[in-house]
C-alpha cells in the first residue's frame, strides 16, 4: 500500500507553501516505484489534524538530522507515536514518507511561517513537545538539537519562556520545575500559585480538541508535566 489514504486525507493547509513542495518530491519519489493508484477515506477526520501530523513529519526531519546523524531510537519514536495516536497503518505509511522527508533539506524558517499562518498557538506548542521528546529518544538533547529546537519555536512564533518551559517539562530537578511555571525561583508563593493556575488554564487539553481525541490524550502529559512541577515547588517550599 502507497500513501494514497493518508496523504489524500492530509488535503489542507499543509499540501500548498514549503510544506506542500517537500511533500510533493517525498510522494512522487514514492510513487515511481509503486503502480498502485490509492484514493479513499482519510486516517483523520479533519483537515487541520492532518496538517498537524504532515507537520509534525517534516520538522521531526530537522530535528533528527540536527547532530549529523540518524538515530533509530528517534525513527523509532516517530513510528511509535504515529501508531499509539492513529493507527500502525498510518504509523507504516508515515515512516516511509519521513525517509523520502530526511533526504531533503528544510527551511525551518519558510516552513515555520507557514505552520504560524493557520495552527492556533497552543497546537503549535504541542507540536514543539513532540518534537522535543524525538530529540530525546536517544537519552539525551544535543547541543545541535537544542539550537535546532530554539530556531524551531521561534520559526513557530512561540515565545522563547513558553519555549524554555517545554524543554524543562522533561528534566525533572527543581530548577526546571520553576521554567516548567514560567517564573524565577525568587517568585512569591502566591506568584507560583498564579503562576500554575494561569497555565494550567492556558494548556489544558481541550485547546487541542480540534485536532482529534487522540492529540488531545497526547496533550494531557504536558498538562501532567505542569501540574508535577507545581507539586515538586510546592513540597521544596512547604506551600500548603
Amino acid at each position: 500500500m502507497g500513501y494514497g489514504k493518508w496523504i489524500t486525507g492530509a488535503v489542507g493547509w499543509a499540501l500548498g507553501g514549503p510544506i506542500g513542495g517537500i511533500l510533493g518530491f517525498a510522494v512522487a519519489a514514492f510513487l515511481e516505484g509503486n503502480s498502485e493508484h490509492v484514493t479513499g477515506t482519510p486516517y483523520t477526520k479533519t483537515e487541520e489534524r492532518n496538517s498537524f501530523l504532515v507537520s509534525l513529519l517534516v520538522l521531526s526531519s530537522s530535528v533528527m538530522k540536527a547532530d549529523g546523524r540518524i538515530m533509530k531510537s528517534e525513527l523509532d519514536f516517530v513510528k511509535k507515536f504515529i501508531a499509539q495516536n492513529f493507527g500502525q497503518e498510518a504509523a507504516t505509511e508515515s515512516a516511509r514518507l519521513l525517509k523520502d522527508i530526511l533526504t531533503k533539506d528544510v527551511d525551518i524558517i519558510s516552513v515555520g511561517s507557514q505552520i504560524k499562518g493557520y495552527m492556533n498557538p497552543e497546537s503549535r506548542i504541542q507540536l514543539l513537545h513532540f518534537l522535543t521528546g524525538i530529540a530525546l529518544a536517544d537519552g539525551t538533547v544535543s547541543s545541535d538539537e537544542l539550537v535546532v529546537l530554539r530556531k524551531i519555536a521561534l520559526a513557530l512564533g512561540i515565545r522563547q519562556n513558553e519555549s524554555e518551559s517545554v524543554f524543562a517539562m522533561f528534566d525533572k530537578g527543581i530548577d526546571a520545575a520553576y521554567q516548567v511555571l514560567e517564573i524565577d525561583k525568587s517568585a512569591t508563593d502566591e506568584e507560583v500559585k498564579k503562576a500554575y493556575k494561569k497555565l494550567a488554564k492556558k494548556h489544558h487539553p481541550d485547546k487541542v480538541s480540534s485536532l482529534g481525541n487522540d492529540v488531545q490524550k497526547a496533550a494531557e502529559e504536558r498538562f501532567k508535566s505542569i501540574a508535577e512541577a507545581y507539586e515538586k515547588i510546592k513540597k521544596d517550599r512547604g506551600i500548603v
